[in-house]
């Protein structure tokens, strides 16, 4: 696990950047386990109407530049793909957008993603404190993060015990559990998260300085997660 990612890395700081983009922060995650969806990387329109194809249409497109973290911003991210025909057009624009937002843009590649079904979205966060080390943030997404800051912390490493403990006393939990005759959500499959991130931190804790996974789907009990957006920076 820890090779594989120390691999994704190290290519990294070679190349001078301390910010992974998505697809890379995805490779990391990956290598400990951690749910991302079945993506690839398309350097070329042929290789991404092949990835379309294997992947299964509708589907989404991401350009991924280290210059251009915040891709909403930048309109470098185009949903719902439905058609080679769609994909070619498309294909142009998401280029047109990232050179009209940062010229100087490098471009690594467009990752070619499933459309995922909607779930009740979490959050997963890391920082780092000069004096306690390395702590992990829970808490609903949208909302509930932005504007009514309903998270919680803990230093790393964890454990299980923890993990169920921070869910629990968020103030959002019932949402969780299962408000208004809602399926509850996988509880066992956010503890699952939290452990692997965790102890991902806790080996690599030399490089990584932040992390955010966000938004993260949560489905029904027994269903899982799927990590649908990731960044990492590393020191």
């Amino acid at each position: 696990m820890k090779e594989e990612a120390l691999k994704v890395i190290e290519e990294v700081l070679k190349s001078g950047r301390t910010a992974l983009v998505e697809y890379e922060a995805k490779q990391v995650l990956k290598a400990y386990g951690l749910p991302v969806p079945e993506e690839k990387l398309a350097k070329t329109l042929d290789e991404a109407l092949k990835y379309a194809e294997e992947i299964g249409y509708p589907v989404a497109m991401k350009l991924m530049s280290p210059q251009i973290l915040h891709k909403s911003d930048a309109k470098v991210v185009l949903l719902n793909i439905k058609t080679p025909e769609e994909l070619k057009e498309k294909w142009e624009l998401i280029h047109e957008n990232a050179r009209k937002y940062r010229p100087d843009a490098e471009i690594l590649g467009v990752l070619i993603a499933p459309m995922l079904k909607p779930g009740r979205e979490i959050i997963i966060g890391v920082t780092e404190d000069p004096q306690f080390g390395h702590a992990i943030m829970f808490g609903l997404g949208g909302i509930f993060v932005e504007v009514l800051k309903d998270v919680t912390f803990r230093l790393v490493p964890i454990t299980e015990n923890d993990a169920r403990k921070m869910i629990r006393e968020i103030k959002s939990y019932p949402i969780l559990a299962g408000a208004r005759g809602e399926e509850p959500a996988d509880i066992d499959a956010i503890v699952d998260l939290l452990l692997k991130v965790s102890q991902l931190v806790d080996e690599l804790r030399d490089y990584i300085k932040e992390m955010d996974l966000n938004p993260v789907f949560v489905y029904e009990q027994g269903k899982g997660a799927v990590i649908v957006d990731a960044r990492i920076i590393l020191k």
